[in-house]
Parts: C-alpha cells; sequence; structure tokens
C-alpha cells in the first residue's frame, strides 16, 4: 500500500516490519521452507521487535495495535514468509486475543509477559478429525472436578503445536445443551501431563509452520483454566472467526504481493526475441492485472479491518476479503509463475515457494465455499431488514 495512504503510525509500522523482515527473514527464507525448519531466530527477533505482543497490554510487555495496523503487519511480514505471518496470526489474533478479553487475573498475569516476550508461543486447538467447517460437532469432552475439569480429545492441524508452550483449547462440557451453549474454551499449559503432540504433517506448503496433531487423555487443568463462562467457548470461537479471516485475507494479500514483485523483476531481466520480455503484450496484460487485483483485495482487507476497529459489524467484510484474497493469491502467484516460464516450476525460485504457499489461504480460517454461505446469508439478512424496514 502507497505510504501516503497510511497514517504516520501505520507508515512507521510498515517501515519497522519492512526492515526486520529484510534483515531477519529473507536471508532464511528458503533455507526454512526446503528443510521445513521452524523459524526460531526469526521469531526471537519479531519478539524483540514488539511482534509477539501485538494483542496484548502494554503491562504485560505487549505492544497493542489496530485491526487495520495488524494486517498491515500480516501482509509485510507474509510477503517475506506466509510460514512466518501463519505463526505470528495464530499466536496474536487468536491466542493472545483469547486471553486478552477471557482470561482470569492471574492467568493474564501468569502467561502474557512471557508471550509478549516469545518465551512462550501460542496455540489454537478448534479442528478435530471430524469437526472442521462444522465446528459445532466437536467431540473432545471437558468433565468437571472438585479441583478444576479433565480434557480428553484430539485436535488437528493446529499450527505451531510442536513448539506451543500454551494451548487454547475448545471441548463440551455439557452434551445436552444447545450448540451456542455446550462448548466452553481452557487455557492448557504444555507441561500438563496427559498432552500428546504428534510429529509436524507433510503438507504441499508454508513447510516452516508446523501443524501437528494434539491428543488429551485424561489432561487436569484448575477452575482458571476456564476462559470465559462455561458454555461460552462457541461464542468466543465465533468472536475470533472475523478478524481471523481479516488476517488470513492479510496474508494472501502479501504473498499476492510478493508475486507481483518478482514477477516485475523477472520481466525486466528475461531476455527473450531481442528484448526484455516486458516489453510483451501479453506480459504486460498479466502484470496488470495482477496489480489491480492485489490493490482491489488489499482495499477490502483495510475496508473491513477499520470496520472492526469502529466497533461496527464486519461479518460479511471480513468474509469477503477473506474470499476475494486469497483467490487473487492463488491467481497471482500463477500468473507470475507464467511469467517466469520453465523456470518458475524449480525450487530455486521463490515463486515456486509463494505458488504452493498461496494454495492454503483458501482452505484456512474458513473455506471458500464457507465464505460464500457467510457472504449470502448476511446479504440476505441485510435485504431482508432494509425491506422491513422500508
Amino acid at each position: 500500500m502507497s505510504s501516503s495512504l497510511l497514517t504516520q503510525d501505520e507508515a512507521d509500522l510498515v517501515a519497522a516490519v519492512r526492515e526486520y523482515t529484510r534483515r531477519d527473514v529473507v536471508p532464511y527464507v528458503q533455507q526454512r521452507d526446503a528443510a521445513a525448519e521452524f523459524p526460531t531466530h526469526e521469531l526471537r527477533q519479531a519478539a524483540q521487535a514488539g511482534l509477539m505482543g501485538l494483542s496484548i497490554d502494554e503491562e504485560f510487555g505487549g505492544m497493542p495495535v489496530s485491526a487495520a495496523m495488524l494486517a498491515l503487519v500480516y501482509e509485510e511480514v507474509s510477503a517475506a514468509s506466509a510460514a512466518l505471518g501463519t505463526i505470528l496470526s495464530v499466536h496474536n489474533s487468536l491466542v493472545c486475543r483469547v486471553f486478552a478479553g477471557n482470561a482470569t487475573r492471574a492467568v493474564q498475569e501468569r502467561l502474557l509477559p512471557r508471550m509478549s516476550s516469545g518465551a512462550c508461543l501460542g496455540s489454537y486447538c478448534l479442528t478435530e478429525p471430524h469437526a472442521g467447517s462444522d465446528a459445532a460437532s466437536l467431540r473432545t469432552r471437558a468433565r468437571r472436578t472438585d479441583s478444576g475439569y479433565v480434557l480428553n480429545g484430539e485436535k488437528v492441524f493446529i499450527t505451531s503445536a510442536p513448539h506451543a508452550g500454551v494451548f487454547i483449547v475448545f471441548a463440551v462440557t455439557d452434551e445436552q445443551a444447545r450448540t451456542s451453549s455446550r462448548i466452553s474454551a481452557f487455557v492448557v499449559e504444555r507441561d500438563r501431563p496427559g498432552i500428546t503432540v504428534g510429529a509436524p504433517e507433510h503438507k504441499l506448503g508454508i513447510h516452516a509452520s508446523h501443524t501437528a496433531s494434539v491428543a488429551f487423555s485424561e489432561v487436569e487443568v484448575p477452575h482458571d483454566a476456564l476462559l470465559g463462562r462455561e458454555g461460552g467457548g462457541f461464542s468466543i470461537a465465533m468472536s475470533l472467526l472475523d478478524g481471523g479471516r481479516i488476517g488470513i485475507a492479510a496474508q494472501a494479500v502479501g504473498i499476492a504481493q510478493a508475486a507481483l514483485t518478482l514477477a516485475l523483476n523477472w520481466a525486466r531481466e528475461r531476455q527473450q526475441f531481442g528484448g526484455p520480455i516486458s516489453q510483451h503484450q501479453a506480459i504486460q496484460q498479466r502484470l496488470a492485472d495482477m496489480s489491480t487485483e492485489i490493490n482491489a483485495a488489499r482495499q477490502l482487507v483495510r475496508h473491513a479491518a477499520q470496520l472492526a476497529d469502529a466497533g461496527l459489524d464486519h461479518t460479511r467484510a471480513a468474509s469477503e476479503a477473506k474470499l476475494f484474497a486469497s483467490q487473487v493469491a492463488n491467481r497471482s502467484t500463477t500468473s507470475a509463475l507464467q511469467v517466469f516460464g520453465g523456470y518458475g516450476y524449480l525450487r530455486d525460485y521463490d515463486i515456486e515457494r509463494l505458488f504452493r504457499d498461496a494454495r492454503v489461504t483458501e482452505i484456512y480460517e474458513g473455506t471458500s465455499e464457507i465464505q460464500r454461505l457467510v457472504i449470502a446469508r448476511r446479504l440476505l439478512q441485510e435485504h431482508e431488514a432494509t425491506q422491513n424496514g422500508a
């Protein structure tokens, strides 16, 4: 985004993040991807730059920022490393954000300073083998006891699970309650007996972001591990969806922008038929389409984030941003790879990694199909309200 369209605080933050990624992320990104190596160094430096506490109050060592600024951070980081963008998004927008509004004061004082300093990484455990898009069908159970709760169940596709120091776990506490009241959320620290973390999955993309299963077998947690009220877990999960979708949309924009930058550089350098391929109209049309769509996606993301910052309903806006931006990321990486020709198909070039990384943006935080359902339902509700009020 042009710095002239940003506030001074936003421009300063973007400049700081860009310097961090240039110095501490870009030199290692291909190595991390090729070896599926977790970016420990990059996260350590991210913590020093304040990027691990973007949803944590200053009293706990954090540096809370607006939704619009958070989206800018995710775009910049993901342009350098989509894997790192995923790790930071889950840590800040899901785990730390849950703690800020729902954990007891004692839990906040014990964990949030460690999370903002980078000493403790957060992981968000919602998805299960039989509960993906249908989050209401969870099978993990939390049994109330005199001393707290006992958790049993399995979670899958959990970002950063092998490296997390704390998990946010969603489990059923009341079998008989309606969907909106049967699930509760818990903070579960990694050192609790009965937790088993699986080996990292072998994925198509974002290799440096480790994803694994987490099993809970008779895991005992105290009463203050409950986040918010008992039966309030579904509401917590739903309240995070919009922010999470804005984050993934911003990530998708970052991936697309990185692909466009690579394509522009390659088009100017690659010589064919007596000159740079940037002189060919077919290449120019691809570049023009990529730029136009990326700018449109970026504005959708910013619009959704600004609605969130204003405290206005932003569910449809977040889904529209996520749906469109993820499609743009996939189209842009495909077009950029085509500009590279055969070289783009080689792992020696960054575009091959971006092409693989882009694919997941249409899947996690709600598939494109789910986004369309959300958008359509909101449209119909808004239309009915308008008609009834006319």
